[in-house]
């Protein structure tokens, strides 16, 4: 069973062996305060843990891009991927983000992550097919879901 929950100090480590294995201890134990701040360019932002029994297995954020528009993100570490914790992190923050107010959530999604792709439009996400050029460079789709 997946649970979802703010960040603390103490996953530090379990971050930066799963998801962040380029950056410094002290690189990922910044970024924890940076998140828990829950702001990011001057707008609202939070991002939670997902577990899968007490275990991070990745991380689910959310971030208002108006009043009424909020993106989503989520990322699950590789070997963790297929079990379903995506599935159950992004519907969680499908209903979070509604209880917050917002009445479209979109994510962007690489136009080759076929797996991403099939998660979201099992979700109810759509996309018009439209390929974007985001802020790395990569070829992604917009996915829009009504809340």
């Amino acid at each position: 069973m997946v649970t979802i929950r703010s960040f603390t100090q103490g996953d530090a480590a379990s971050l930066q062996q799963g998801l962040y294995p380029d950056l410094t201890l002290s690189d990922v134990s910044k970024l924890i305060d940076e998140w828990n701040t829950c702001a990011y360019r001057g707008r609202f932002f939070e991002m939670f843990a997902v577990l899968f029994d007490e275990r991070i297995v990745g991380c689910v954020s959310l971030y208002e891009r108006s009043e009424f528009i909020a993106s989503a993100g989520v990322e699950v570490m590789k070997e963790e991927r297929g079990k379903g914790a995506a599935a159950e992190a992004l519907s969680w923050l499908t209903r979070y983000a509604a209880e917050k107010g917002y009445r479209i959530l979109l994510d962007q999604v690489r136009k080759d992550n076929l797996a991403s792709i099939r998660l979201h439009e099992k979700l109810g996400f759509q996309s018009d097919g439209t390929v974007y050029r985001n802020q790395r460079d990569h070829e992604v789709l917009l996915y829009l879901k009504p809340l």
